[in-house]
């Protein structure tokens, strides 16, 4: 069934991505199927442009469907002392790759709701401010600042990581 060759192909990717956007596996996977079954039911307005467009819409859908989840909280954000000083220095290239993906991952969800989503849709799914703003009804400012908080939250937690794994 093609049903079940799609789910087959797909679910994997569209749960990682949703992974990405939620505090738990539990509703990973529910926002996953979620995804699969709207993919499904728009199948007819999918339109092929080369190898690799259905994942790439697929992966959309589960990107918006997440956004959407986080509207429909009703999460706004509260003013934000915007361009804090961070003072937290860079990982090195080096640093980065003794690093595993997972241990990445798992910084990244350890994002509060808001900046977890911000990081993903700008660093990972390559969003502008702009497009992120209007997702989320914030300011491009607002989006920039919740990104920069986001960044520095992550180099901590890399901070920290590497010192406590190197003792």
């Amino acid at each position: 069934m093609a049903e079940e060759e799609l789910y087959r192909r797909y679910a994997a990717k569209v749960n990682t991505i949703c992974c990405r956007y939620t505090d738990n596996a539990e509703d990973a996977e529910d926002l996953m199927h979620e995804a699969i079954i709207k993919a499904l039911d728009k199948i007819s307005t999918y339109s092929y442009k080369g190898k690799g467009s259905l994942s790439v819409w697929i992966s959309r859908i589960a990107i918006n469907l997440a956004v959407d989840q986080i509207r429909r909280k009703r999460l706004r954000m509260v003013p934000l002392e915007f361009w804090t000083h961070d003072t937290v220095a860079e990982p090195t290239e080096d640093e980065m790759e003794s690093i595993s993906e997972d241990m990445l991952l798992d910084f990244i969800t350890r994002l509060p709701e808001l900046r977890r989503t911000v990081f993903n849709l700008y660093c990972i799914d390559g969003y502008s401010h702009k497009q992120i703003a209007e997702m989320l009804g914030i300011s491009e400012k607002g989006s920039a600042g919740v990104l920069a908080k986001a960044r520095k939250q992550i180099k901590e937690e890399i901070r920290h990581y590497l010192k406590e794994r190197d003792k």
